[in-house]
This record gives C-alpha cells, sequence and structure tokens, in this order.
C-alpha cells in the first residue's frame, strides 16, 4: 500500500515521518499523476484555505474530492479535519472543503495560537495510555450525521465538543499526533481505516 501526504503547505514532513515509523510506503504527493498512484491519501495540519487554493491552482482539487468520495481511505488532522468536512462554520468567504465526512466543523474553535494547549485523550480504537493530543488554533466538530462515529472528545465549559471522528475509511482529528511522537493514531489509520485497501 502507497500512502500520500498531500504536500502543497503544511506540516506534511512530519505525517512522513511518522508514516515512515509505522513502515509503510509513503511519499509526498502535489502533481495529478501522483495522486492516481496512491491508494491512501492523509491530510495535513496547516491553513485549509491556502490547501484549499493550492489545490486548485495545481488543478488537483476535483481529482482529490473523486478519490475520497470513490473510497479512497484518507485522514486527515487539524486543517486536514476542514478539509474533510461537508460543511465548515466560521469559514473564509469562497472557502471550499474535499468533503467526505458528514460533519459540521468550525474553524479556530479552540481560539488563536496563543490558546494552544495540549490535553490526555482517551480515543476509541487506541489502547491505553491516553494519546497526548496537541490542539493548535483547531477546529471541532459542531454536528455529525448519523453515520460519524465520534472517536474522542474535549469538554470545554462544561460541554463535549467532538475533536476525533470516522466515518468508513475517512478518519479525521483536531489535534496533531504527527508531532507527538506516537505513532498510534497513524498505526489505526493504517491498520484499521485502510484495512479493506489491499497491498
Amino acid at each position: 500500500m502507497l500512502v500520500g501526504v498531500l504536500a502543497l503547505q503544511g506540516d506534511f514532513r512530519e505525517h512522513l515521518l511518522a508514516l515512515a515509523e509505522c513502515g509503510v510506503d509513503a511519499v509526498a504527493v502535489k502533481t495529478l499523476e501522483e495522486i492516481n498512484s496512491i491508494d491512501a491519501l492523509v491530510l495535513p495540519g496547516g491553513e485549509s484555505t491556502t490547501i484549499a487554493k493550492l489545490a486548485r491552482t495545481f488543478g488537483l482539487f476535483d481529482r482529490i474530492s473523486e478519490r475520497i468520495r470513490a473510497g479512497m481511505p484518507t485522514y486527515g488532522s487539524c486543517a486536514g479535519m476542514i478539509l474533510l468536512a461537508d460543511r465548515i462554520e466560521g469559514a473564509m468567504h469562497g472557502q471550499e472543503s474535499f468533503g467526505g465526512i458528514d460533519i459540521t466543523v468550525r474553524r479556530n474553535a479552540f481560539g488563536r495560537q496563543v490558546d494552544s494547549f495540549e490535553v490526555d485523550l482517551n480515543m476509541v480504537g487506541i489502547t491505553a495510555p491516553p494519546i497526548r493530543a496537541i490542539f493548535i488554533r483547531a477546529p471541532w466538530v459542531e454536528a455529525v450525521g448519523s453515520g460519524v462515529e465520534v472517536l474522542a472528545s474535549v469538554e470545554i465549559n462544561g460541554e463535549l465538543h467532538p475533536v476525533a471522528v470516522r466515518q468508513g475509511n475517512l478518519l479525521a482529528t483536531s489535534f496533531h499526533p504527527e508531532i507527538t511522537g506516537d505513532m498510534r493514531v497513524h498505526r489505526y489509520f493504517i491498520e484499521s481505516v485502510c484495512k479493506t485497501v489491499v497491498a
């Protein structure tokens, strides 16, 4: 199985390193030919509007959306969650997403860069100990469709906000497991979400 990491903007290098630690073949992708060659895709953290605009500029946007709709396993962290969401609250004018997960996300829900924080999270599908989750200008999920499984939530002011979700072979997290050195979220993506992809 060949896993591509969209390398238009953001922390794609960290995802490539995490995937390599998991023992899978991972490549940076930024051309149509490369998008067509992969079996699964990771959408990194970064700036969701910039990634979407660059995907349009380089003629990748529609093809990525098509492949996601056709069943390509895809994982998005932080900005990647926004790009996988069907609906975006607080979107910039004209902001697009690839879509695929029946969720509404709120951009920058936890605040600005100075409001970044870390917390220990229990996540469905990942064994103890809890994951150390890092949130940087992160979104949270405002609403989920009936086919979406909430894997982890964070409590803010007495309210639970989903921060990890899965719908079929699509996975998204608000946080950045690629920068912690803990590979369990990436392993979950490879071993559980991508399990139907034949190498």
